[in-house]
């Protein structure tokens, strides 16, 4: 089975299951169990039971949970928990949102701080959707944007966000897919120009915004919050310990500090050949996994002691943190370490060489549609199971092994195709943890965040969909994303125009 389709199949079994099912972790784990089948089946010594429990166990997750850049995005994670828990208990978030409320002067005003604020918290989703609501819902009800407005805008300046940041979770778990001895973050980067889906979001929402209109079942709810307007919002007097600082000190102390560790692990400080790297050499040459490791746990540190020297939080509540944003976690960190098992076992079959004979034997006439291609699949696996990561894990090193040659812009272009089209199933899944979170967030009805949101994904999808095709052809990340945009905003003034004529024809 090893070097044949049956290298395939633990993965085409594992996304059919998660399409029927649309629950992931079983999905995962079932084409794990039938990777180390096939594996003992074709191993010379012959068939075993405690061949395939050795295989998934030894050969696969252990090996994988044992892996050094592995473990380091895993306590990556773990502490980005710990820290929106320690900024939520410590009030930084509502006393940022008490600010913005004296600041802020008009509905335009009120929707681009919050876009703003989505757009600086991009180190992960979570920690977007756990804090973007909290902040900005009292300034968004005193200019009348309706909860279902605000929940778009919080979901769509999470994961497209976190999924165009060289520096957050996103980045580090993408590049753990990656082939083995190459840079995974300089990956990343390079896809940052293709994925149009992340991109042509935030120039939606921008839009939107500016042009003062909504259509979809959107119109229908910001017309009733702007019924509102004589209406006066309720202020909450309660008492709040946390300020401005207790907010803004640890994001930035976050952003400068995985910085620094990632150029850290790069060399930037360490002379090369009688000289120190630059700073894009440096960041290009880094160990992810280290420096997110290292900036992380460093702005842990800081945050703690600030808060306990400012009395925001004592030592003993901080500590009480530490399992809650562990638990936070969770759901994160078994998908991850799913996704890389499934993917060792994959690899153990030889999925890779197997798929990239085939595409170069028989479908180089289809080689332009793929990054296409690889969009709608990845929107259909990723809606269905609400989880991009889980769609990472699958489709990346699919992409990889399609195209081995690192230079080869396609590759590009399909790996950038891919993260799009996790992050737009994602974005319209109503079983997506970051649609549930921005849900909450915004304190709105989650079916309705779901229903007004979906022709905005669609419409973002559509045009993605073309620019992808564009790319397939052109290789060039500028030509298809200015079409893409040019089709998006004509689009928009297509519709305002005729929302326009119907309510004078009305």
């Amino acid at each position: 089975m090893i070097g044949t389709f049956w290298s395939l199949v633990p993965a085409l079994v594992a996304i059919a299951l998660a399409l029927i099912t649309k629950e992931v972790y079983s999905s995962l784990f079932i084409g794990i169990t039938i990777g180390g089948f096939f594996y003992a089946i074709s191993a010379s010594t012959g068939f075993t039971l405690s061949g395939v429990i050795t295989h998934i166990l030894n050969d696969g997750m252990i090996s994988q949970l044992s892996d050094s850049y592995n473990v380091g995005i895993l306590i990556f994670l773990v502490i980005l928990g710990i820290m929106v828990a320690l900024m939520n208990k410590a009030g930084g978030s509502a006393a940022f949102g008490d600010w913005a409320k004296k600041h802020i002067k008009s509905k335009i005003g009120a929707q681009c701080a919050t876009i703003c604020l989505g757009i600086l918290i991009f180190i992960d989703d979570y920690f977007n959707c756990l804090t973007v609501g909290s902040v900005m819902k009292p300034v968004t009800d005193k200019y009348h944007v309706s909860k279902e407005k605000l929940a778009y805008l919080i979901d769509s300046t999470a994961a497209p966000i976190c999924i165009i940041a060289p520096i957050s979770s996103w980045a580090a778990a993408v590049s753990g897919f990656v082939a083995e001895g190459e840079n995974g973050i300089a990956l990343f980067c390079k896809s940052i120009g293709y994925n149009y889906y992340a991109l042509f979001t935030i120039v939606m929402i921008f839009v939107l915004v500016f042009m003062k209109f909504e259509y979809g079942p959107m119109a229908k709810y910001e017309k009733a919050a702007e019924m509102l307007k004589d209406i006066d919002v309720k202020k909450d007097d309660s008492d709040q310990k946390g300020s401005v600082l207790d907010l803004v000190i640890p994001i930035a102390v976050l952003i400068i500090m995985c910085v620094l560790g990632m150029i850290y692990s790069g060399g930037f400080f360490t002379k090369d050949s009688e000289s120190y790297l630059n700073f894009i050499e440096a960041f290009a040459n880094c160990d992810a996994s280290v420096g997110l490791v290292m900036g992380s746990l460093a702005a842990l540190i800081i945050t703690v002691i600030m808060y306990c020297v400012k009395k925001s939080l004592n030592f003993k509540d901080c500590m009480a943190c530490i399992p809650d944003g562990f638990k936070a976690m969770v759901p994160a960190i078994l998908i991850l370490t799913l996704a890389w098992t499934l993917k060792s076992m994959t690899d153990s079959l030889g999925a890779k060489e197997f798929v990239a004979n085939v595409v170069s034997g028989s479908a180089e006439s289809l080689m332009n549609f793929l990054p296409a291609i690889v969009f709608v699949i990845a929107i259909g696996l990723a809606f269905a199971t609400g989880t991009s990561w889980g769609t990472f894990g699958i489709l990346i090193p699919i992409c990889i092994a399609v195209f081995p040659n690192a230079s080869d812009p396609l590759r590009i272009i399909c790996i950038s195709a891919c993260m799009a089209g996790a992050v737009c199933g994602d974005h319209c899944s109503p079983i997506s943890d970051t649609t549930i979170m921005a849900s909450a967030g915004a304190q709105c009805n989650h079916v309705n965040h779901v229903s007004t949101q979906l022709p905005y994904a669609i419409t973002v999808a559509v045009v993605s969909f073309i620019s992808f095709v564009i790319a397939g052809f052109t290789k060039s990340s500028i030509l298809s994303f200015v079409v893409g945009v040019v089709l998006l905003v004509g689009f928009l003034f297509f519709m305002k125009k005729t929302q326009a004529k119907k309510v004078i024809a009305a």
